[in-house]
């Protein structure tokens, strides 16, 4: 991996794009099996790949001294303690993994004061890294290069291209896309799609949902704050991290900053 395309704040930023790279790869081997499906306690999918992803980047993580808050690992809450913490998710997208899609992703947030000031989201079927960082811009590495990303310029609901889950649309949330008037949307999956609307592909993408983890948009967060878009919960109001309870209760809301308050109106009207 080649060195983060700005100067970054983070300490050894390149040894943990090495470590999620690594980590993705580890992914891809396993993608490649005919691994075993295990069920959580809470009936949610877990494969090898979410386990060796975890460890590479807790190895990683580890020798930065700051806690680590991952969807694979007990929380023992001693990271309230703590300005800053790492919440990550191995595997993102494990349902899409099982079903080889191949929309899965890596995800490494780091937290400072209860907002993400830097998010890493790696694809590994496609091999292409999203980096954020507060103050410094959004950018996606591909094909051996770094390219800035931005949202783009729809001001118009209406106009608007909405992305939707594969696994997860319910019938609430098809009301509020009726309601925001958005008649085109397009599927995929996992994290996935806030960064099609961080790369300027798309525009919104809602969820009702109460059981969103804040390791499912830690990192995120920043790469589309830092592209010029916005996430919010559904009544607008900001998102807070490293907090004792990790859901997000009142859904999510992300979009190209332009139509956000617009959208939030209309959700409004529906509750």
């Amino acid at each position: 991996m080649t060195s983060p395309p700005v100067s970054s704040k983070v300490p050894n930023l390149d040894s943990l794009m090495d470590a999620i790279t690594e980590a993705g790869e580890k992914i891809r081997e396993v993608y490649d099996t005919d691994f075993e499906v295990i069920k959580k306690d809470d009936n949610s999918p877990i494969t090898k790949a979410d386990l060796e992803s975890n460890k590479i980047l807790r190895s990683a993580l580890e020798k930065t001294g700051i806690p680590i808050l991952s969807e694979e690992d007990e929380d023992d809450k001693s990271r309230l303690e703590s300005e800053k913490v790492w919440i990550i998710d191995p595997l993102d997208g494990t349902q899409d993994f099982v079903n080889r899609t191949g929309e899965f992703t890596v995800l490494v947030g780091l937290v400072e004061n209860q907002i993400p000031v830097m998010g890493l989201v790696y694809l590994p079927t496609q091999k292409i890294l999203y980096y954020g960082e507060k103050g410094l811009g959004a950018f996606c590495y591909k094909s051996e290069k770094w390219e800035k990303i931005s949202i783009r310029d729809v001001r118009d609901l209406k106009d608007c291209l909405a992305l939707v889950s594969r696994h997860h649309l319910s019938d609430r949330e098809k009301q509020l896309l009726e309601h925001l008037e958005i008649s085109k949307t397009a599927q995929i999956g996992s994290t996935l799609k806030v960064m099609e609307v961080a790369a300027g592909r798309a525009d919104i993408y809602l969820t009702t949902t109460t059981k969103m983890h804040q390791w499912d948009t830690a990192a995120s967060w920043c790469i589309i704050s830092e592209a010029g878009g916005r996430m919010t919960d559904l009544s607008g109001d900001e998102l807070v991290y490293n907090t004792d309870n990790i859901f997000h209760l009142n859904g999510l809301l992300i979009s190209n900053g332009l139509v956000h308050e617009t959208a939030v109106s209309k959700i409004s009207e529906l509750s």
